[in-house]
């Protein structure tokens, strides 16, 4: 046979360098060689590294092992058949002799010879004792039983299964019907949305503006002197003595605008003036007492 690389074998140097194993590198050879020549073919070229050589010398290990085993099992199974052959011609010897020769007998009986013999294949005896024939027909059963129990485990799970798949779809269906339903009121709902967003745009500004006047209103109270002490009740009362005071001035406003249609007297004018002042300065200041009075009682 050819050579079956085309690099050369590496050197002593280069060999303790790598780690190559000249001795796995040869056994390598020869194992692929020998599959190579087996197939009738020629070993392709490779570059043989340490990691390939390692790899290829595992797997012919394994393989020589196999085929060792292999070997054995097979030469056991020649033997086996040998010695089956070796009975097999003794029984007919057997046979003919006692006049149950193969040739002798009718074809009913030939036949039903094969069929038992199928039986013991089929049951796994080597023989055809009653008892073998009753222990595999036991053991059958006890495998149809086994197998039927285990069938009805699985038709059970199954029919779970089933229901299980069945209740599934049913819940996907109105998923599905649900969904649809939803995407068809989206329209409407971002309709609605858009208005409630233009309604709410709408009550921020309200509100914005609500505010400000309240600020309005609340500085012009402020300005005004009012307090959270005036209520209702106060100022119904302060009208009350509003009117009276406006009552009680009524004739001194009169008795002042009758003095228009005088002739001008400055001494006496000036003296109607001063009792007019010190009138209105004492209905004033019993206003303010009758103020401060109803402040009080309220507080």
């Amino acid at each position: 046979m050819s050579d079956l690389i085309s690099t050369a074998d590496p050197t002593p140097g280069s060999e303790s360098k790598s780690g190559f194993d000249t001795a796995r590198i040869a056994e390598v050879k020869a194992w692929l060689a020998s599959q190579f020549d087996a197939a009738g073919k020629d070993v392709p070229e490779f570059e043989y590294t340490p990691r390939s050589v390692a790899h290829l010398h595992s797997i012919g290990t394994a393989s020589q092992a196999k085929s060792q085993a292999a070997g054995i099992l097979a030469a056991d199974l020649r033997q086996k058949a040998q010695e089956y052959r070796s009975q097999a011609a003794r029984i007919r010897e057997i046979l003919e002799s006692a006049g149950l020769a193969q040739e002798s007998l009718s074809s009913n009986i030939v036949a039903s010879a094969q069929v038992l013999a199928n039986v013991a294949n089929l049951l796994n005896i080597r023989d055809t004792e009653m008892s073998s024939f009753l222990v595999a027909m036991a053991d059958i059963s006890l495998r149809k039983t086994g197998v039927e129990e285990k069938r009805a485990k699985v038709q059970k799970e199954s029919k779970v299964l089933l229901d299980y798949t069945r209740k599934a779809i049913a819940r996907l269906t109105y998923l599905k019907r649900t969904l649809a339903q939803l995407e068809d009121d989206v329209p409407a709902c971002e309709a609605q949305m858009l208005q409630w967003k233009t309604n709410l745009a709408i009550m921020a500004s309200k509100e914005r503006q609500y505010l400000q006047q309240y600020s309005n209103y609340e500085a012009l109270l402020n300005r005004v002197g009012y307090t959270p002490e005036i209520s209702h009740g106060v100022l119904v009362e302060m009208a009350e003595h509003k009117k009276e005071l406006e009552k009680m001035t009524k004739p001194i406003m009169d008795t002042l605008r009758s003095y228009q249609d005088l002739p001008p007297d400055k001494a006496l004018a000036a003296l109607a003036i001063e009792d007019k002042r010190r009138q209105y300065a004492a209905a004033e200041k019993y206003l303010e007492e009758i103020l401060h009075s109803a402040l009080a009682t309220t507080e």
